[in-house]
């Protein structure tokens, strides 16, 4: 053959193979033998190494082409991959749809599908071939796993040709679809699915709890070899990008056009009775499938009036996860304790047998309040069914009474701290205690203060901080900006060297972003979420706030109405919110960060920068810059700095008279760049 032949003989196996592929995923149907796809597959193979020109980005064989990676590279999504919140009962649906209606009061269709229990991705596809295929992540920041996701089959590489999508939408009778493809392909096309295993993979793998978790550690392998080894699946579920798409279920139809395999386990429902017996019949025959499900999905079919609706913190308001009845088991509830939060909730919390419930070992569960003790009749050596729904915190949800003996306990709620002695007060369902200095109040509140979703300072575990707290060195979380040499360095576990790592570890962090700084006070009802609503509510009033205490003016405009303005602010946040600012003490609390030189920052669009998800540290005597001009370069370009040295550290940058790091990164296998090789590096971006 010349080379204009093999050229064409390559792209004939491609072509065939993937339509090979197309037909199984998408059409459940058998073209080739899986040993005639073999040998197609061979031969484009040696083709391919004699003629590597001619080797495309979505040739089946560059399903495990790539090489081992270091670690992933983070990804930020431009439409955040958002989550579901929950139904569990009729009385939960009706109460969702009761509240969209108060939004939107219009006649609502419901498309719904099977819950996959499994991993979400989006792909990216830019003029029909695939090129970016990520996690979820935390919703705003994701993983960059694109050669992991090229190891499964049932996604394909590359869109089908554009006059057979066309013949598809076509025959869908989808007319609006197809001008977007009459030229060319759109330049990018997102789209949103979720990984899976099925249960007859995962019985050949050991090591995991269930095949969901099995499914995350699979397609989260390092080498895309191990991944394509243990069989992942995939179905999508949403088009993110329009295609003139006017319903859910039209997004469906589009997406198998493409070329995407779809569960054709869906049904449009005009009103929640159908919605409930879609939800019963896959509860009774969820046996049936070969994959794992825990419920199911539920969307307002209309886009538009789905669009309207909007998002309350991680989640759209029109869609909701319906889910089975949680698994669960029974044990004995051995004890309860009290514990005492950082808000002076009490909180009590029961201490079980240890019991396996849906994978996961079981030892404790939340009994909420006093009512819910009541309410549930619970005794200490009570024979307990506690239930454990996806990621939720377990529960204890009924007790069985018919087991008891009579040596049974009744649990009795105290009127006073177990720590400080202060006298409980009653705030709703919930008993308070009033002490702002009660030791676990103080603890809870700096643990809060320094963990990774606040100032994030490492080094600063629980222990510390109660050795801290103990020897009369820290009372507020602005204390710790106050340590200086010589107050650690005679406390047990400490040296010179370990007092001059935390202390400059704390001051590192004295840079913040302001919706981190929010989450950091530590605000009743106001976590991560809702720490970046306020943060974005008041820099549309004031765009520049570079200090703690410039928040002191500008929260004294508001006043509750103000704060209800805010997305998915209730009441009680915005009551939480205005009495926070409000208090003379967290006045003084912020002036004081401010004359510590705490300030705030914009936050760093590290995404795509060359060393964004990498993390540096330090260790001897820098000749070119100071070991602090070095790290705010670094920095710069995307990366963490930090003065400790563990499994997450990536980099170990070595000078002159290196310390303990060395050894310490030599341990773990962390890589080790000398000054030379350092500076090296900068000079690609610098």
């Amino acid at each position: 053959m010349d080379i204009r032949e093999v050229k064409k003989r390559m792209e004939q196996l491609k072509n065939t193979i993937n339509e090979a592929r197309y037909s199984y995923h998408v059409l459940n149907k058998d073209l080739y033998s899986p040993e005639v796809l073999d040998s197609l597959k061979k031969e484009l193979f040696d083709l391919e190494q004699k003629f590597p020109q001619f080797i495309t980005p979505d040739s089946p064989t560059q399903r495990i082409g790539g090489k081992p990676l270091k670690e992933f590279k983070k990804i930020r999504h431009k439409t955040p991959m958002l989550s579901f919140n929950d139904a569990f009962s009729f009385d939960d649906l009706e109460n969702w749809e009761h509240r969209n209606k108060r939004i939107n009061p219009r006649d609502y269709e419901y498309f719904c599908e099977l819950k996959i229990d499994g991993l979400a991705i989006k792909l990216i596809y830019k003029n029909g071939i695939l090129d970016v295929g990520a996690t979820r992540g935390d919703g705003y920041l994701g993983e960059d796993v694109t050669q992991n996701i090229k190891t499964i089959e049932a996604i394909p590489l590359s869109l089908l040709p554009r006059e057979r999508i066309i013949s598809n939408l076509k025959n869908e009778g989808l007319e609006k679809t197809i001008d977007f493809f009459k030229n060319e392909y759109p330049e990018e096309i997102e789209i949103r699915g979720e990984v899976f295993m099925y249960f007859e993979d995962f019985k050949k793998l050991e090591g995991f709890a269930n095949p969901r978790n099995a499914a995350s550690g699979s397609l989260r392998q390092l080498d895309p070899r191990i991944t394509a080894e243990r069989k992942l699946d995939s179905f999508a579920y949403a088009l993110i990008t329009n295609l003139g798409q006017k319903t859910h279920e039209e997004e469906h139809r589009i997406l198998k056009c493409l070329g995407f395999k779809v569960n054709h386990n869906t049904k449009v429902c005009h009103n929640l009775k159908e919605v409930i017996d879609f939800r019963n019949y896959w509860e009774k025959n969820r046996h049936n499938l070969s994959y794992e499900i825990d419920g199911i999905v539920v969307t307002i079919n209309q886009n538009k009036i789905f669009k309207e609706l909007g998002i309350v913190g991680k989640a759209p308001r029109g869609a909701i996860a319906f889910k089975f009845s949680p698994k669960e088991a029974t044990t004995i509830l051995e004890d309860v304790i009290f514990q005492t939060g950082r808000t002076g909730i009490i909180t009590p919390v029961a201490i079980l047998k240890p019991v396996e419930v849906g994978g996961v070992t079981v030892s404790k569960a939340s009994l909420h309040n006093e009512e819910e003790i009541q309410r549930l009749d619970v005794r200490i050596g009570d024979t307990v069914v506690v239930i454990r729904s996806g990621d939720v915190i377990p529960q204890i949800s009924k007790v069985i009474k018919e087991l008891r003996t009579g040596k049974e306990k009744k649990i009795i709620f105290p009127s006073h701290c177990s720590l400080c002695q202060s006298k409980l007060i009653k705030e709703g369902a919930y008993w308070r205690c009033p002490n702002k200095n009660c030791y676990a109040v103080v603890k809870e509140r700096i643990i809060h203060f320094a963990s990774k979703g606040a100032f994030d300072i490492d080094g600063l575990g629980e222990k510390i901080i109660e050795k801290l707290i103990d020897n009369g060195l820290i009372k507020t979380p602005a204390d710790l900006f106050k340590l200086k040499q010589g107050d650690l360095r005679y406390l047990s576990g400490f040296d010179v060297l370990s007092e001059r790592n935390l202390i400059k570890s704390i001051n590192s962090r004295k840079k913040i972003s302001l919706p981190r700084f929010i989450f950091a006070l530590g605000i009743r009802h106001v976590g991560e979420e809702k720490a970046k609503l306020l943060a974005h509510f008041l820099k549309s009033y004031q765009e520049k706030i570079k200090s703690p205490s410039d928040l002191i003016k500008l929260t004294e405009r508001f006043q509750v109405n103000d704060y209800l303005m805010i997305p998915d602010f209730g009441e009680k946040v915005s009551h939480s919110v205005f009495e926070w600012f409000n208090k003379e003490e967290n006045k003084i609390f912020l002036e004081d960060l401010s004359d510590l030189g705490i300030e705030i920052i914009e936050e760093r669009a590290t995404s795509g920068q060359p060393f964004n998800g990498q993390v540096f540290a330090f260790t001897g005597e820098l000749e070119r810059y100071s070991r602090e001009q070095a790290k705010k370069i670094v920095e710069n370009l995307g990366a963490e700095t930090t003065e400790n040295i563990s499994k997450r550290v990536n980099i170990l940058v070595v000078g002159k008279y290196p310390g303990s790091k060395l050894a310490k990164a030599q341990k773990l296998n962390i890589k080790i760049i000398s000054e030379e090789e350092f500076y090296s590096l900068l000079s690609q971006y610098l």
